[in-house]
């Protein structure tokens, strides 16, 4: 018995040591996530040990654990993939960045902690970060579309595949937050939920489809400003412009070839446009057309 409380206390000790010469910090961007939507974290490993750590190698370096409010310990599908061999000088830091969502079954609205471990296997100790909380909230429901995804050849003209647009809006204290959520018919399988950016409590919200299954969106994110952005049916923002309301509205319009643009308004250049204001091409149009 006096062995076994020996062992645990140098166990102990060499915990308390290898922390006080290693830090481990959780970072998330946002704190609050919709059920399906992308968990990214990064990990920020801070040495101060006076030796170089040899680190990433192995496949459980860096292990994750996330629990909810009631104790309850979240169930995980698989390891996140951290293999990536570097060192680690002293007096250095060091940032992994992940996304959880794949591999925790977390879709119950509710409070969350997750936390990071990192193996120093010279040492043979390991790690711990401090937990980091976050909330996953429950969208409410405002526009709903399903579409069918175009073949990818001529060859392929089949029964096309169904999917749903689904926009949804989140309140967090006070800012409001617009996502979309595509899934297949039945919403049976999740493709992805991704923010689409802020927006006001009066936006209206201007969707349509094109001829290629594309959603083209239009709302107001602030008193005088509006986002237009084209989603494809695989998820990806194609594009991203922001427009201000002027002497006129901005809004979409379909021209008789079905081509959708924006009318009214005038185009703000923007950091997070897509793509960037740098690579318009001569071609692009710069001003928005008159209504």
């Amino acid at each position: 018995m006096k062995n076994l409380g020996l062992l645990l206390f140098v166990f102990l000790a060499s915990l308390v040591g290898a922390s006080a010469q290693v830090t481990v910090e959780v970072i998330t961007e946002q704190d609050q996530f919709l059920p399906n939507e992308s968990l990214s974290v990064a990990v920020r490993v801070v040495n101060r040990s006076g030796q170089t750590l040899q680190l990433g190698k192995d496949e459980d370096w860096l292990t994750f654990s996330i629990e909810a409010r009631d104790g309850f310990i979240v169930f995980k599908s698989g390891e996140v993939p951290v293999v990536q061999e570097f060192d680690l000088d002293s007096s250095k830091m060091a940032t992994k960045h992940v996304d959880l969502a794949p591999y925790f079954n977390i879709t119950k609205p509710g409070r969350y902690t997750v936390t990071a471990a990192v193996k120093i296997k010279n040492w043979n100790a390991q790690v711990t970060s401090e937990a980091k909380a976050f909330d996953i909230v429950r969208g409410v429901k405002l526009w709903e579309q399903e579409f069918g995804v175009p073949p990818t050849s001529i060859a392929n003209q089949g029964q096309p595949e169904v999917r749903k647009y689904t926009l949804q809006k989140a309140v967090y204290k006070t800012t409001t937050k617009l996502y979309l959520r595509l899934t297949d018919g039945p919403e049976s399988q999740v493709f992805g939920v991704f923010p689409i950016g802020p927006m006001v409590s009066f936006s209206r919200l201007e969707p349509q489809l094109d001829k290629l299954s594309n959603l083209h969106l239009a709302y107001q994110t602030g008193s005088h400003t509006f986002l237009y952005s084209v989603i494809n049916p695989q998820g990806t923002v194609i594009q991203r412009q922001t427009f201000e309301y002027t002497t006129t509205r901005p809004r979409l319009k379909m021209d008789d070839s079905g081509k959708i643009s924006i009318v009214g308004g005038v185009r703000h250049f923007a950091d997070n446009d897509i793509p960037a204001s740098g690579e318009l091409l001569s071609s692009d149009v710069v001003k928005s057309p008159k209504p």
